[in-house]
């Protein structure tokens, strides 16, 4: 990997279930979008992810990267939401 990797958060929370990990990575990897990093928990049947991925050479907009994850989410029940890193820092600091 290079400096010039692009970073974004994606986040997941919903009921679980199975395959939510495989329907993001499947929209993610479609894209050309690489998994960095992921942690995921079940608390009480609710599923939590977040998703650190890089979005240097993605094969679609931005834009539209984020409207086919909302689908997906909307297709099995669960929130997915991306944000690029930039932003995601910018709104968490103190």
């Amino acid at each position: 990997m290079t400096d010039s990797v692009s970073k974004a958060v994606v986040t997941v929370l919903g009921f679980d279930q199975k395959g939510i990990i495989a329907r993001v990575s499947n929209v993610l990897y479609h894209h050309n979008v690489n998994i960095l990093d992921i942690s995921q928990t079940v608390i009480s049947g609710y599923f939590n992810m977040i998703m650190l991925v890089d979005i240097s050479a993605p094969d679609c907009p931005f834009s539209r990267l984020k409207e086919e994850l909302g689908q997906t989410g909307n297709e099995i029940g669960v929130q997915i939401r991306i944000q690029k890193n930039e932003i995601f820092e910018a709104m968490h600091q103190i």
